[in-house]
């Protein structure tokens, strides 16, 4: 079996290892990169090998943040479908719905408690993305 490629963008080192070690405790399948900022991960999507079956990207980050990466992303033809989740301890209503404008995928708010954390990403690697359709009833998960 291929394992699939996650990106996973975040400028803090310790929610990187937490979600690398939360994805590596649900099996082989998956093979996870993780990039500390917005313009690490564009350069990754313009460099590849690898490719990135599934992007996750944190809101809050220096420079440039989630939102403005999620928009350089989705600028380029080759991305425009590529499911991208934002994370973030942000519950704030008007980013969430700019993450969603902005043509994010799915929104992941990001639980300080490692297991509903582990929860929500075992969660989010169970969907099927390529049937997946984006509504605004169905974008943030809320089994938090």
């Amino acid at each position: 079996m291929e394992r699939l490629t996650i990106f996973y963008t975040d400028d803090d080192l310790e929610d990187l290892d937490f979600f690398r070690e939360i994805v590596d405790s649900l099996g082989e399948q998956y093979e996870v990169v993780t990039q500390n900022s917005g313009m690490d991960l564009l350069h990754a999507l313009h460099n590849p090998p690898p490719h990135p079956y599934l992007i996750f990207l944190d809101i809050n980050m220096p420079g440039m943040n989630g939102l403005e990466t999620l928009k350089r992303v989705r600028e380029n033809d080759t991305h425009r479908l590529m499911p991208i989740i934002m994370i973030s301890t942000s519950n704030d209503i008007s980013i969430i719905e700019k993450a969603r404008l902005f043509g994010a995928t799915y929104y992941l708010p990001k639980s300080g408690d490692f297991d509903k954390l582990k929860n929500s990403i075992e969660y989010v690697l169970s969907v099927n993305w390529g049937s997946f359709i984006t509504t605004d009833k169905n974008f943030v998960y809320h089994n938090y």
